[in-house]
Order: C-alpha cells, then sequence, then structure tokens
C-alpha cells in the first residue's frame, strides 16, 4: 500500500476509538418491540458508516444505470454501422 493511504487509515482508527472513548455513555433505541442500547460513539459512527455506504449503492446504481444505457447504444450504433460497411462493400460506388 502506498504511504499516504496507511496514514490516513492510521489516522481514521485513531479517531474512531478517540471518538468512542469520549462518548462513552450508552443510548437506547426503541423499536417498539425490541430495544437496543449502545456507547453514543459507536452509534454514530455505525449510522456515519451505514449513510456512506447507502449513498454509495445509490450512486453506484444510478451511475450503472446511465453507462448501460449508453453502452447499448454505442453497441446499436456500432451494429448499424456494420451493417453499413458491409452492404457499401458488397454493392461498391464510383469503382471501374
Amino acid at each position: 500500500m502506498r504511504p499516504g493511504v496507511v496514514v490516513l487509515i492510521v489516522l481514521s482508527i485513531v479517531f474512531g476509538a478517540t471518538f468512542g472513548a469520549l462518548n462513552s455513555e450508552r443510548i437506547a433505541f426503541d423499536l417498539y418491540f425490541i430495544e437496543f442500547s449502545f456507547p453514543k460513539g459507536a452509534a454514530l459512527l455505525a449510522f456515519l458508516l451505514l449513510g456512506w455506504v447507502c449513498g454509495g449503492v445509490l450512486v453506484w446504481l444510478v451511475r450503472v444505470r446511465r453507462l448501460r444505457r449508453e453502452l447499448r447504444q454505442c453497441r446499436r450504433q456500432l451494429r448499424d454501422a456494420r451493417v453499413e460497411l458491409s452492404a457499401s462493400s458488397e454493392h461498391p460506388v464510383g469503382r471501374a
């Protein structure tokens, strides 16, 4: 790995551990049937990560849909160009 990436990973781990240690009081999540209790720092970091992953998946899905549409269009243009090229090679124009 590149040294910059390693430093960034280590800093992220240190930041997360410090954030979790400074926010150690527990908070309760009541989901009507089930109640969870987590440390505040862990809950905040977990939901931050969840939001980051959901946003990444959403952006990926939108981008993939657009790229697939462009790929279909390019394939259609390539097929039309091949048909036109084969038709013009069968009937040469202007050759003596």
